[in-house]
């Protein structure tokens, strides 16, 4: 992927209509930076949100949204000097190579203050008209199609600012948005879903089974097991967070809307009205065919041999004129022997005698040639025929073609029409699904109200809680055992056991291996950002934690607190740099505020050797303070800058415009 183009029309304290070119490339010669000057609250963090809103629109994670709902958020990003009848817009062109081909794709999300909802239209570059035209069908699932190519839960790893980076190089584990991007790109995600999916068939089985009596005393004992991990997963989640358990389970409600929209939920709402769009297309195909047919039945097949009934046309036209001219003929051949007779009684001088009787012959001669031969018509068409004739090509025929040409087009927009509606439909999701998905949903809003009550005794009861849940544990697995030996139905838990064992295992190997190729990746990144081979040997990630630890060349672990701020922060960069390397997708990043708190070594280490080899694409935002004039001409001197930009920020209108050029040109 690649940006090509951002639009910004009164976004933010954008005002009016600001085009930046993206392109990494300058004179013809790939460039990857792309870099943005301005002062801090001038708008750079809102180009960041600019280009998330673009991709995700509502489940865009934009720094300034907080607990906002979307549509608050969209009016709170319309400019103030807005006029009531113009729109905000954010347009993003990207090209992606999709079947070994470049496409070019323009993003374009508009809306009014007065109706705070976005819409959205999906442009796609057509090299045949060498034109933009909106592609429907991308447009209605844009939000699957885009998990295709930027998936949301691992933007992080490609646009991310420098508090990420401060927050990832203090913290002794890695924050939410990296643990849950390292088992995306792991495929972690489908073994825990699959062990929750095993414990649910494991109770369904043991309710089937059980007994009134029995029944109510295992969904107790399960009512206290569910309990228990609820309070211990918010517990957990608490300390391993700054953030509060409210917002993690508003992002919990997130996910779950996004899983609606990716799994086919929202389509499937509006089946009904998909099915009867569907059944209405066919029956106008089936009418226009029917129009067709008739068409066919009159004579429009005489379109076929239109050059043989032109030619007999001619033919018929010509024997007329032939036969006209042999008429003519006689009459004046006639004429002109009583001429002749009539000259030689009036006693002409024989010279003038001869001279007049040479021009009649001649005369005669142009009649014979217009006559023709002496072959007879075969044709033998009178004036009403050629008439006719004539009519049947010139006007029957030719509306009759374009009558046929007008219903074959339609055929053609109806069928693309058919086509399109079964493409939405066949990315719906089945009913089972779609409830599923709805009662997920459900479950996400009621988990909100729940977590804001929940949050303040989780930390003082994680130990009391784990306890009591193996006690439980153990409790639960020993009554169903007994029961369904019982019952003689040991088989089913059992196999679950087995199965929960080998995924368990499968996991545990699974994570060893992807995690080592990650190792590997980091500590080349952290080695290569540090330039101290003496110091890092080899970077090791934790199973479970995933927090990172360093050993020196000697195998001995060294503290991170032996880190300077500087050498933290490269570690958290090299982490993200690896994660994102170890994706495999040549994706754009984009960085804010890229430099924090490093010293002036670690500066040059990251604009000598990150900036330029980061991605094919790097789009930096920085104030003064950051990349400064030094940082600048070495970029300059390492021919990495394709296009540099000003943000210039005017107080008193609270509005910035975007210039050419940086701090120092």
């Amino acid at each position: 992927m690649q940006f090509l183009e951002l639009v910004l029309k009164n976004f933010g304290p954008y005002a009016g209509t600001q085009t930046i070119n993206l392109r990494p490339e300058k004179d013809g010669n790939p460039c990857p930076v792309i870099l943005f000057g301005g002062m801090n609250g001038g708008g750079k963090t809102t180009l960041m949100d600019a280009i998330r809103l673009a991709l995700y629109g509502g489940r865009a994670q934009c720094s300034t949204r907080g607990n906002l709902s979307y549509s608050d958020f969209l009016n709170q990003c319309v400019n103030r000097h807005t006029p009531p009848l113009e729109d905000t817009r954010v347009e993003l062109t990207f090209e992606q190579v999709q079947d070994d081909k470049l496409a070019q794709f323009k993003i374009v999300r508009y809306w009014k203050k007065a109706d705070i909802k976005d819409n959205l239209s999906i442009l796609i570059y057509s090299e045949i008209v060498s034109d933009w035209w909106s592609d429907k069908a991308i447009t209605n699932t844009w939000d699957e199609y885009i998990e295709t190519l930027l998936p949301v839960g691992i933007s992080n790893l490609f646009l991310f600012d420098g508090e990420q980076v401060k927050e990832l190089a203090e913290l002794e584990t890695p924050p939410e948005f990296v643990v849950g991007a390292i088992k995306s790109l792991l495929g972690l995600e489908l073994a825990e879903r699959l062990a929750v999916d095993l414990e649910i068939l494991a109770g369904r089985k043991r309710k089937e089974i059980a007994g009134k009596k029995d029944l109510a005393a295992l969904e107790k004992i399960e009512q206290t097991f569910k309990k228990i991990t609820d309070e211990i997963d918010s517990a957990k989640q608490e300390q391993a967070s700054f953030k509060n358990e409210l917002d993690k389970a508003q992002k919990n409600q997130q996910q779950a809307s996004e899983k609606f929209i990716y799994e086919g939920g929202k389509i499937a709402a509006d089946r009904s009205q998909l099915d009867r769009q569907l059944n209405d297309y066919r029956n106008q195909a089936d009418k226009t065919r029917q129009a067709m047919m008739e068409l066919a039945s009159n004579t429009l097949p005489l379109a076929l041999i239109s050059p043989l009934l032109s030619e007999a046309k001619i033919q018929a036209e010509t024997e007329a004129s032939q036969q006209q001219a042999k008429i003519a003929q006689n009459v004046i051949k006639q004429r002109s022997d009583r001429l002749l007779n009539y000259i030689a009684e009036i006693s002409l001088n024989p010279q003038q005698l001869d001279k007049i009787q040479d021009f009649i012959r001649q005369e005669n001669q142009e009649l014979e040639q217009q006559a023709g031969t002496d072959a007879p018509p075969w044709m033998n068409a009178d004036n009403n025929s050629i008439q006719q004739l004539e009519n049947l090509l010139s006007y029957q025929i030719k509306a009759q073609q374009i009558l046929a040409r007008d219903q074959i087009e339609e055929i053609k927009s109806i069928e693309a029409e058919i086509d399109f509606t079964d493409r939405q439909l066949a990315a719906a999701a089945s009913p089972e699904a779609y409830e599923k998905l709805e009662e997920e949903v459900r479950k996400a809003q009621q988990a909100v109200a729940i977590a804001a009550a929940a949050c303040e005794s989780a930390n003082r009861r994680v130990d009391e809680l784990e306890k009591e849940l193996a006690k439980n544990q153990k409790e639960l697995e020993s009554y169903s055992s007994e029961y369904i030996t019982i019952r003689n139905s040991q088989h089913v838990i059992a196999s679950i056991a087995k199965a929960q064992a080998t995924l368990k295992l499968f996991k545990e190997k699974l994570t060893l291996k992807k995690l080592n190729k990650l190792e590997i990746e980091i500590t080349d990144c952290f080695r290569y950002l540090l330039h101290k081979t003496d110091l890092v040997h080899r970077v090791a990630i934790h199973t479970q934690s995933f927090s990172l630890s360093i050993y020196d060349p000697e195998g001995k672990p060294v503290p991170k607190h032996r880190l300077s701020a500087g050498e933290k922060q490269l570690l958290a960069i090299a982490f993200l740099w690896g994660l994102a390397r170890v994706s495999g997708r040549q994706l754009p990043v984009a960085i804010d505020t890229p430099l924090g708190r490093l010293d002036s070594s670690h500066r040059n280490n990251l604009v000598e050797r990150y900036f330029p080899s980061a991605s094919h694409q790097v789009i930096l935002l920085s104030t003064d303070t950051e990349i400064r004039k030094v940082e600048y001409e070495k970029l300059q001197e390492l021919e990495a800058v394709a296009h540099s930009y000003l943000l210039k920020y005017d107080s008193a209108k609270h509005q910035t415009t975007v210039e050419k050029g940086y701090f120092w040109e």
